[in-house]
């Protein structure tokens, strides 16, 4: 029989080797997620479109934050969030009447929270907005920021929007668990990685003023059991995870857009 001091000995040796080959299969995950071919940027869907009856009250909205505000993974205008909310809105609903929107996206791919100062500027230019979106977390996720230093800076860019008389809603950090160009056990550290990173995201932009929407909590499981919810590269959304997201959003925009019309 094994005495007690072998039997030690073995369960640290186990427990250091469960940790020394985890630490590398989570390093080679990381090198594989990193060297994948994920999708680009068109340039087409960051032009400024109007859509709906010129007849109709105008709205102004815009579209801020990372690749998911400019609607990387598809090819047509139409089928970003933007798009698909512009589309909605212009036709009407039920609770708001068709609206002559005029949208633009200030929004750029590969950006985390520290670049909103920058988008904000851009997005006062000119027409002030009635509406703005700001879709942002990921790439503060999955660089490791403090999500409450992250925060911070979208809060900061929140109340900008609100000082200047905008109405702002955020669509917090999706639910990265669901991301298939990550394999497990990166996956699940990603997904709790977003969750942190949407909980201080929704704590500080309520407290800036803004609207906050889950998306994580509100699509995520859509997102797990589709693949289809996302483009070719497993990461960014498809046509119809952008529609997931943009139907997500429409209660909180519409509510946002109502000020307009009084």
């Amino acid at each position: 029989m094994p005495t007690a001091r072998q039997l030690g000995r073995a369960t640290v040796i186990t427990i250091v080797a469960g940790t020394v080959g985890g630490a590398a299969l989570l390093a080679g995950e990381v090198v594989i997620a990193r060297n994948r071919r994920y999708a680009q940027p068109e340039m087409g869907l960051a032009l400024r479109t109007t859509m709906g009856p010129t007849t109709a009250p105008p709205l102004r909205l815009v579209l801020m934050g990372d690749s998911s505000s400019m609607g990387v993974g598809v090819e047509q205008l139409a089928d970003t969030v933007g798009g698909q909310l512009a589309t909605m809105l212009a036709e009407g609903t039920p609770t708001l009447p068709a609206r002559h929107v005029q949208l633009s996206s200030v929004g750029v791919s590969g950006s985390r929270s520290t670049d909103l100062a920058t988008q904000v500027a851009r997005a006062l230019l000119g027409g002030r907005p009635d509406v703005a979106v700001i879709l942002i977390g990921a790439n503060d996720a999955t660089t490791l920021r403090r999500p409450t230093e992250s925060a911070a800076y979208l809060g900061a860019a929140v109340r900008r929007l609100r000082d200047a008389g905008v109405e702002v809603v955020v669509g917090t950090c999706p639910d990265l668990g669901a991301v298939r160009a990550l394999a497990p056990p990166l996956r699940q550290i990603a997904g709790w990685l977003g969750r942190r990173m949407s909980r201080a995201q929704a704590k500080a932009v309520r407290a800036a003023g803004g609207t906050v929407v889950d998306l994580a909590g509100e699509t995520g499981g859509v997102f797990r059991a589709d693949a289809g919810t996302l483009c070719y590269d497993g990461f960014h959304p498809s046509a119809d995870g952008y529609r997931v997201w943009a139907h997500a959003l429409l209660p909180a925009v519409i509510r946002a857009a109502v000020p307009t019309s009084r």
